[in-house]
């Protein structure tokens, strides 16, 4: 597994570092750098990209200001001399904040979190003779098989989630979003900023909420029309 990253900063010193890192890790191959967002953009709109180092503060356009304007993003991991921006990070979908002056096992913390999702996407079985699953990274080195017919609601829990199935609980450092983006769309649906679920799993549709494994779950207001239609199609707004 190959995943192409990029790396978006000013600072020629902290490209040569992360180059530095990305070159040790074989999983990763080293695509391109960028020193402002703007080329970065023009890059984007043409090239397929798993993961993209991006730096906040950045001349013409800063960082968060760009992350916010991709419809489409790879895996974010922002970087920063800076604190204080890593609620709107997360805010904005990034999965990992690390603060400069990067060190190697912090660096090596945030990939394998990746290699361990990417992981768990690509070894979903299609094979007819085994129901699809996925591998979900549970401590440092652990993979955990989860067949995706027993997971019944992903919550979120900061930078963490907890997939819950109807016999075990496991917590993995992920954002709800990217785990919900490497879930079948036609399976499971996002109803809630801290909730998704599985739709045939529900058994109770009542009012903004519904029951799964027999815990009521609220759906947020900006959710409500398409969860509703999704899990009831003949609904009517």
């Amino acid at each position: 597994m190959n995943l192409r990253v990029i790396v978006i900063d000013d600072e020629p010193l902290a490209i040569n570092v992360l180059k530095n890192y990305i070159q040790q890790v074989k999983e990763l191959l080293l695509v391109e750098t960028f020193s402002n967002a703007m080329d970065a953009s023009s890059y984007l709109r043409d090239n397929e990209v798993d993961i993209m180092f991006l730096d906040i503060n950045m001349p013409m356009v800063d960082g968060l200001e760009f992350l916010g304007t991709l419809h489409k993003k790879p895996f974010v991991i922002m970087t920063t001399a800076h604190e204080e921006h890593a609620l709107k990070s997360f805010e904005l979908e990034a999965i990992d904040y690390l603060v400069k002056p990067i060190s190697m096992p912090r660096f090596l913390k945030s990939v394998d979190r990746i290699i361990g999702l990417k992981q768990g996407s690509m070894n979903r079985s299609n094979s007819s003779n085994e129901k699809p699953s996925i591998f979900v990274k549970v401590d440092k080195k652990k993979l955990q098989k989860i067949f995706l017919d027993e997971i019944m609601v992903v919550e979120s829990l900061k930078d963490y989630i907890r997939i819950i199935t109807p016999t075990s609980k496991y917590i993995i450092h992920s954002t709800l979003s990217s785990f919900t983006d490497n879930l079948p769309s036609d399976l499971f649906l996002r109803i809630h900023r801290s909730y998704t679920i599985a739709i045939d799993k529900v058994s109770v549709v009542e009012g903004n909420s519904v029951e799964v494994g027999g815990i009521r779950y609220t759906i947020g207001r900006s959710y409500l029309n398409d969860a509703k239609s999704r899990i009831i199609p003949n609904f009517n707004s």
